[in-house]
């Protein structure tokens, strides 16, 4: 539950910043770029972050 949580809280926070690169005139393109390197960032953190350690 706390990887669902962290995902929609990342989402925000990439939906704010593209609605701020668009209103900065960055070109669609580019926006397009970042928001796709910013979710593999996202999911890269967020696994590392919610993870268990392995029962030993």
């Amino acid at each position: 539950m706390s990887f669902g949580l962290y995902m929609v809280g990342f989402i925000v926070l990439i939906i704010g910043l593209a609605l701020g690169a668009y209103l900065l005139h960055v070109p669609a393109m580019w926006i397009g770029v970042g928001v796709i390197v910013l979710i593999g960032i996202g999911i890269l953190t967020g696994v590392v972050s919610t993870r268990r350690p392995d029962p030993s």
